[in-house]
């Protein structure tokens, strides 16, 4: 297979995997690559975590921990990669359009949050606390009923750019290879990357590798939801989402949490974020946005054409891309 050959299977897997996700989701089914991940993060942190360690062991332990989950990883999927290729061509075509899939999440994350708008619309407060206590870290059992749609918006605007846009553009750039990578990183920050007194020190190394690999892409997700902006007519504003982007885009613990969320607040006209209850703690974290209305069940669904407007995008300038770059290559020859 020439290189040429190879961006062109390359751009019909990449295309096909973002497909497969919306109109499917994410696969649900013991053996998911992102679950292994998963098990393969805990097993490492049962391997190379002890208690009492000093702060600084348990950072080089971190550290290990991050080199050990992403070569095990790459090891495995580059290994069922090649032997798919030395097999047939199509074979690997259709592997890496399945691995992109997987590592996708933008039906999913469409699905887990209009499970919340509809325990607000038709089920009773008990119901929606519930719904989005699976998709939040937060303490949920008191939020209201603006809490819990508040919260419901603050994740798929997080969430656009974990769950879809960074994966996406590693994805394009790398395949598989290096959207498994990107899982990795983003998984173990969601597993081990807390400040709290177990992970302030061994997830450091999780953390800050996250807070590295999303720093690009966190922005240019925001800046795709800002474009979304203009396909959704009176619902959102334009103005207010740069305005709000551009004050409130670092209100947050994380340099790239605040990037999408902000856009989000903007162009909805609300006020999210603030302080908040983790494990029966209150932390005191700056709000992001103006309350220029109070926040409705509606604003869950506007949050969700925001993400898929900017999936889809993105996944427009990728293909577009990957075109002009195989054009250039048959043009070479």
């Amino acid at each position: 297979m020439t290189f040429r050959e190879f961006i062109i299977f390359h751009i019909i897997a990449f295309a096909s995997g973002f497909i497969l996700d919306l109109i499917f989701g994410d696969p649900v089914y013991p053996f998911h690559p992102v679950r292994l991940i998963g098990k393969l993060i805990s097993f490492a942190e049962r391997l190379f975590y002890r208690q009492g360690d000093s702060p600084a062991k348990k950072r080089f332990s971190g550290l290990i921990t991050v080199f050990f989950v992403c070569a095990v990883t790459e090891a495995l999927v580059l290994t069922i990669l090649l032997a798919s290729f030395h097999i047939n061509k199509i074979l690997f075509c259709i592997v890496e359009a399945l691995f992109t899939w997987q590592i996708l999440a933008a039906k999913s994350l469409k699905v887990e949050s209009s499970r919340v708008f509809r325990a607000l619309e038709e089920g009773t407060l008990e119901d929606a606390r519930l719904a989005v206590s699976m998709i939040v870290g937060r303490d949920t059992e008191n939020l209201t009923d603006e809490g819990v749609t508040k919260a419901a918006i603050e994740t798929v605007a997080e969430s656009t750019n974990d769950g879809v846009i960074a994966p996406m553009l590693f994805c394009a750039i790398g395949g598989p290879a290096l959207g498994f990578f990107y899982k990795c990183i983003n998984t173990m920050d969601s597993m081990i990357g807390y400040k709290n007194e177990h992970y302030i020190d061994f997830g450091r190394a999780a953390a800050k590798t996250d807070d590295f690999v999303n720093f690009i892409p966190s922005r240019l997700a925001a800046l795709l939801m800002l474009a979304a902006c203009l396909f959704g007519g009176r619902d959102f504003s334009f103005k207010n989402a740069l305005k709000i982007f551009l004050r409130d885009r670092f209100n947050h613990q994380s340099p790239n949490s605040a990037q999408t969320e902000s856009l989000a607040a903007g162009a909805l006209g609300l006020q999210l974020a603030g302080p908040l209850y983790y494990e029966g703690k209150l932390e005191e974290k700056p709000y992001i946005g103006d309350c220029l209305r109070a926040p409705e069940h509606k604003d869950i669904k506007r949050a969700i054409f925001l993400m898929y407007t900017a999936a889809i995008l993105c996944e427009i300038i990728c293909v577009g891309i990957l075109i002009c770059t195989a054009a250039i290559f048959i043009h070479i020859k």
